[in-house]
């Protein structure tokens, strides 16, 4: 299984980024897709998730200003991030809390890797 995180970049504060993240391989189901966020020296803290029937919760910090959203079919997380600042500037990952697999076996808290995402002063 493979977690494929896009969308990052430099942007001015104000401005929107658009992160996705598409699950591939050969699995059942996902539950819950969320978005983590690192910045330099802190430790790695939830930005937002989604169950598979689109229940969200969000950190307090990114409250009405990022938007959580998914793609059962194509197995793909979103995260419309708006108004950014420069304190939402970290390395952004992809989770997936359990994939399930045919053959009835598990997988928990799954990583893709970071997408690095800048916003300027």
């Amino acid at each position: 299984v493979q977690l494929q995180a896009s969308g990052g970049g430099l942007v001015q504060a104000g401005g929107s980024l658009r992160l996705s993240c598409a699950a591939s391989g050969s699995f059942r189901s996902i539950n819950d897709m969320g978005w983590y966020r690192q910045a330099p020296g802190k430790q790695r803290d939830l930005v937002a998730v989604i169950s598979s029937s689109g229940r969200t919760t969000y950190a307090d910090s990114v409250k009405g200003r990022f938007t959580i959203a998914r793609d059962n079919a194509k197995n793909t997380v979103y995260l419309q991030m708006d108004s950014l600042k420069p304190e939402d500037t970290a390395v952004y990952y992809c989770n997936v809390d359990r994939i399930r697999f045919a053959r009835g076996d598990y997988v928990y808290n799954y990583w893709g890797q970071g997408t690095q995402v800048t916003v300027s002063s």
